[in-house]
């Protein structure tokens, strides 16, 4: 008996053949925790420490990933299968943590991982969401939010005895600390702090997802971004905001006093990255925290500007977060004359308003704060970071050219190949061996087979074996059929506008007219067999991605009733979204929709894991897209649409009217039409349709229009070339072996040399 398979029996107190997969989940959670408890580092063993501080950590299921990472995967998948049981079944037992949304969430945890498995010291710093986002549900084509209670049954979490007391709005409320262990690959584990309240009550919420928004004590960490579409919610998130960040600065005091810190050389025990505006509160709290220690004002500002770094996610105006002083004063009275103290010195110093913290309007903006006070400005794309420099953030740039890098994100290879695509990352590993899963950019070792014929029909055998999986999980958990053989297309991330989901739908709906007018006029149907897959959730207080929504669900019931357009075309949208979902959609994913306006999307990291598992990109030049386009060449990517400066001219000059686009555009006239006419009139809700039509002709913010043209054509382009599969899957091996550079791992070396540089 192997030493795993008498551990998992000493666990379970039976054989491994006659446990249930309930009992065999339970066994192998505990071993996999034991072995990476034994992994944490000692904490005096390095000086200094990341503190990598986010709202959102969406670390997705956990067993898989751990067992790969501590080196148990193949002997625990081995014996079970020697037993007749599945690991694939034993895992969807596991409950997936909710703890994030969306890239920013996931690529917070990937750099975690990366940060395990390159041995540096740190930990991520957040909060524990009982409910997490919301559980995503489809009625009467509609989405419905429900409550995500996943805490209840993981099995991960460690309860620990710490915990800090935060004062908000006069009352003083203690927190308990929880730590989720994050493997590195081969290496040590790191803990992810998730600060929470005893006092939280899940019972108080009703009717879907509404609760009472004023019982701090009772909610405080319910959920993560709850709707912020009154005062209250917005409220709320300061609340969140400020709790997340006053006990990871108690932490992070603490830890670095333990290994030797006299406060005044905090700089060298400590640097925390701000993820996004969210934990900014962390520069005026740490502040306050070294005054009261006995530091005079001077001297802890030069110190927390020297200990934090700031990555921005976006230009968005949205996520730029700014909150009334009001607020502030309520919330958190005693940050005010410190956030007031750091404004002064920035008027003194320079005369340009658009660089204050708190404008004519007494609004404080976060990112000023941490452009100001911080070491360090990084965006996550190379276009982005120029875009940040030449025009968004260019006042701050002007004053502080040397805090401004940038740092293109990745992903970690364990989990978005090895994990998710183990047929593909053992076979890859079979032709160039096991190096490239610590040393990516071996991965462009696999480029060599470009041109062999079994290799690229390998390829296409695990591709479509992958396909085979996904539609059996959606009919096993959603009794939904697609054809594998068909091409399947997807479009799987958060629903924005600026992703344009929208664009993707009017195309929908324009192959859908054009295969009807076929079917009318008596023609075989031979165009290419395409499954267009939707997966995303809205913002509970975001109508009009909402409204999007209902309008491809609408779509997909009218094509599932059309039996003669059904059987060449399919539109499905998969519900409640996650790490889970993800992981069966990209290992089957053909082409990979990667369709935001030029200049909005700061990076993306799903168009990495979809290229990384043999998906070809149809994309806008934006975000990280731009460098996939660079590596692969034109011929290996599918790029159209404006350029981000002419779509930033179109802003600065308010130039765009889309009822132009509407009026010379027969074509895309008649997708906008069919929203509101008699068959989705039938199908839907008139007022949510009728929004959505009046959104698009009336101000189409992030232009949808002007690329339809283009996106149509090059998508058409795309499903012609798939008709010749060597070709294609020889774009697919290019692209595989040149997603080396989007490692994580890569990522993390780069703000460690540049940034926090830890030994």
């Amino acid at each position: 008996m192997s030493e795993l398979e008498s551990r998992l029996a000493k666990e379970m107190g039976k054989s491994v053949r006659e446990a249930s997969n309930e009992e065999l989940y339970k066994g192998l959670l505990a071993i996999t925790q034991a072995e990476a408890e034994k992994k944490l580092p000692f904490e005096s063993k390095k000086k200094k420490k990341i503190y990598y501080l986010s709202a959102e950590f969406l670390i997705g299921k956990l067993l898989s990933n751990n067992l790969i990472n501590l080196g148990l995967f193949d002997e625990a998948r081995e014996l079970l299968e020697k037993n007749g049981k599945d690991i694939t079944a034993i895992e969807e037992i596991e409950e997936e943590p909710s703890l994030g949304n969306g890239g920013l969430g996931r690529l917070a945890s990937c750099f975690l991982d990366s940060i395990a498995t390159l041995n540096l010291n740190g930990c991520g710093v957040g909060l524990n969401y009982h409910l997490g986002l919301f559980r995503q549900e489809f009625v009467d084509h509609q989405q419905k939010a429900e409550p995500n209670p996943w805490l209840k049954k993981s099995g991960w979490e460690v309860k620990t005895s710490r915990g800090y007391d935060v004062t908000m709005a006069g009352k003083t409320y203690h927190s308990t600390l929880y730590d989720l262990y994050v493997t590195g690959y081969e290496s040590e584990t790191i803990p992810l702090h998730l600060f929470d309240l005893d006092t939280v009550d899940e019972t108080i919420v009703h009717d879907g997802i509404d609760f009472d928004k004023k019982d701090i004590a009772k909610n405080l960490t319910l959920f993560l971004y709850p709707d912020d579409s009154d005062d209250d919610g917005r409220k709320l998130r300061i609340y969140q905001q400020y709790f997340m960040v006053s006990n990871g600065a108690q932490l992070i005091l603490d830890e670095c006093v333990a290994r030797g810190s006299n406060l005044h050389d905090l700089a060298d025990y400590a640097v925390f990255q701000i993820n996004d505006t969210h934990p900014t509160m962390i520069i005026p709290e740490m502040i306050r925290l070294l005054e009261e220690r006995g530091i005079g004002e001077d001297e802890a500002i030069a110190i927390v500007s020297k200990c934090a770094a700031y990555t921005n996610h976006t230009i968005l105006a949205e996520a730029l977060e700014k909150w009334p002083i009001s607020y502030l004063k309520e919330i958190v009275p005693q940050l005010v004359p410190i956030i007031e103290a750091l404004d002064d010195r920035v008027r003194r110093k320079y005369d340009d308003p658009s660089v204050v913290i708190i404008d004519k309007n007494d609004t404080v903006h976060m990112a000023h704060i941490d452009i100001h006070y911080g070491k360090s400005v990084n965006g996550v794309a190379k276009l982005h970071t120029e875009i940040l420099e030449q025009t968004e953030l260019r006042n701050f740039y002007n004053i502080y050219p040397e805090k401004f890098n940038n740092k293109t994100n990745g992903i970690t290879f364990r989990r978005w190949l090895l994990s998710c695509n183990p047929e593909l990352g053992s076979y890859i590993a079979g032709k160039i061996g096991n190096d490239f899963i610590r040393h990516a950019e071996k991965l462009e070792e696999f480029g060599k087979y470009a041109d062999d014929e079994q290799v690229l029909n390998d390829l296409m055998a695990i591709k479509s074996r992958n396909k085979a999986r996904l539609a059996k999980y959606l009919k096993d958990t959603r009794n939904i059929e697609i054809d594998p053989d068909s091409i399947f297309d997807i479009q799987a991330k958060r629903l924005h506008e600026y992703k344009r989901q929208q664009m993707n739908l009017l195309w929908c709906i324009h192959h859908y007219l054009d295969l009807r007018r076929k079917v009318e006029a008596g023609q075989v149907l031979d165009d290419p067999k395409v499954t267009v897959l939707f997966a995303a959730k809205a913002a509970p207080a975001y109508i009009i991605a909402q409204d999007i929504i209902h309008a491809i669900l609408c779509l997909q019931d009218i094509i599932e009733h059309d039996p003669e357009v059904s059987k060449v075309f399919r539109v499905v949208m998969v519900d409640n979204y996650n790490i889970t979902v993800a992981e069966k959609l990209i290992p089957a994913c053909d082409l990979s929709e990667q369709i935001s306006l030029a200049s909005k999307e700061a990076s993306g990291t799903g168009n990495m894991k979809y290229m990384l598992n043999g998906a070809v990109t149809i994309g806008t030049e934006d975000g990280a897209n731009v460098e996939i386009h660079n590596l692969v060449g034109d011929d290996n990517i599918y790029i159209f649409g404006m350029r981000s400066p002419e779509v930033i001219s179109h802003y600065e000059k308010a130039d765009y009217v889309s009822r132009d686009w509407y009026n010379r555009d027969a074509v895309l006239r008649e997708a906008v039409d069919y929203l509101t006419g008699s068959r989705m009139m039938e199908t839907g809700n008139a007022e949510r349709l009728n929004r959505l039509k009046n959104e698009l002709l009336n101000k189409d913010w992030f232009m949808t229009f002007p690329d339809f043209e283009a996106y149509s054509k090059i998508r058409e382009q795309a499903y012609r070339d798939y008709a010749d599969r060597k070709a294609w899957e020889k774009k697919c091996l290019i692209n595989i072996s040149k997603a080396g550079y989007f490692s994580s791992d890569r990522t993390i070396e780069e703000y460690n040399r540049d940034i926090w540089q830890v030994q």
